[in-house]
């Protein structure tokens, strides 16, 4: 938690030097300079204003969030472009009399963020194969996580989605967390949950609950939010009222035969075991706890093939130790930002991994960066996507 409180301060004041510099680009602007040589304080306050009003739009439309995002990519392509036009105007020895940088860093953010924001509203099919030396037979496993209902699509969308991952002919289907977030409506998520009914796998599909789906940051089931923060949240749009509960979220699926699991263990067809475990934050945001990996593995017989759901990847080192073969999870947005996918592979932030497949001892952990997005719009350091897990035993 302090981590990324002291991460969250740093992009405030990043954000803060960021606009500073953007506005000091703007004046550099051939109108501009000629106003500001009449008047410095007229040709400040309409660099400013050039600067602030586009982002006012883009926080009206979007959020703040993807405003700051926006006013960072500006700023680091504007220093790079300045970057370049320096040395490009040293080697010919005359610098250049208009200001190309400003002009390149727009375009440029516009590029890459067209793209990033592609890469968020798409999604992609990823594939992984697992092997295991039990009788599992082959098994096929769709994992989906961190739809967000109502972001990048909504209850439509999702079931759109749904249609392409019935067609992979999973035996069975989960939903690693983060399913709904405070923004979903009761629509939309209705519409999501019919759609996961309609997937018709042999086993079934299963769902466990990650740290957005309950409501717990949102204005009216805010549970331990701090008033100051709720209402920040709501002027930001992040953390708004919803029209339905977790128990109503949990009756919907239950009424399109999804089986909910929270800290519970199924077997299915004396094959595999399913664990799905409650999400940590019920331990972190002190909510009740949820069971240890021991408490949950205690009695299991260890010649099944066992996959656990986890929506948060916080615990590997529990879950390694407990035997399992398989832990599946969601929560990272794979990173989602180019530099937040290394910043978070070095330092965790509390994950013991941000994406992809990884290997402890005997079990076989996977992050999916998943189908949707939260509060910001674009992916540029990963993409969307459901996984397909094949897992071949004996």
């Amino acid at each position: 938690m302090v981590l990324w409180i002291l991460l969250m301060a740093a992009v405030v004041l990043l954000g803060a030097a960021a606009l500073l510099y953007l506005v000091r680009n703007v004046r550099r602007f051939t109108p501009l300079k000629k106003l500001a040589e009449k008047s410095r304080a007229a040709g400040w306050l309409v660099a400013s204003a050039a600067v602030l009003l586009p982002l006012g739009v883009c926080f009206a439309l979007w959020g703040a969030m993807n405003a700051l995002i926006i006013l960072l990519h500006l700023a680091l392509f504007g220093l790079l472009a300045d970057l370049v036009c320096r040395v490009i105007g040293k080697l010919r020895k005359k610098r250049f009399a208009r200001n190309y940088a400003g002009l390149a860093a727009l375009l440029l953010t516009v590029a890459y963020l067209s793209v990033g924001w592609y890469q968020a509203c798409h999604v992609w099919r990823t594939a992984y194969t697992v092997t295991t030396g039990k009788a599992v037979g082959q098994l096929r496993v769709g994992l989906i996580a961190d739809s967000h209902i109502g972001t990048t699509f909504d209850g439509a969308g999702f079931a759109a989605h749904m249609k392409t991952l019935r067609a992979e002919k999973p035996d069975v289907v989960v939903v690693a967390g983060d399913f709904v977030d405070e923004r979903s409506s009761r629509a939309d998520m209705v519409a999501a949950c019919k759609a996961l009914g309609g997937l018709e796998t042999p086993y079934g599909v299963y769902f466990v609950f990650g740290n957005h789906d309950k409501g717990n940051y949102s204005g009216g089931h805010a549970g331990q939010t701090p008033d100051g923060i709720r209402k920040a949240g709501k002027r930001s749009g992040l953390m708004p009222d919803r029209d339905f509960t977790a128990e109503d979220l949990v009756n919907e699926l239950e009424a399109n035969g999804v089986t909910v699991l929270q800290d519970e263990t199924v077997l299915l067809d004396d094959r595999f075991y399913l664990i799905g475990r409650q999400d940590a934050s019920e331990e972190t945001e002190n909510r009740g706890g949820r069971a240890s990996m021991q408490e949950l593995t205690q009695g299991l017989n260890e010649q099944y093939y066992s996959i656990v759901l986890d929506h948060q990847p916080h615990d590997y080192d529990g879950e390694a130790a407990s035997g399992v073969d398989l832990v599946l999870s969601g929560h990272t947005h794979g990173g989602q930002l180019i530099p937040l996918v290394q910043l978070i592979d070095w330092f965790g932030f509390g994950d013991d991994n941000v994406y992809g497949l990884e290997r402890r001892a005997d079990t076989d952990f996977v992050v999916t960066s998943g189908i949707s997005d939260w509060a910001i719009s674009f992916k540029t350091g990963c993409r969307s996507e459901y996984a397909i897990l094949d897992i071949q035993g004996n």
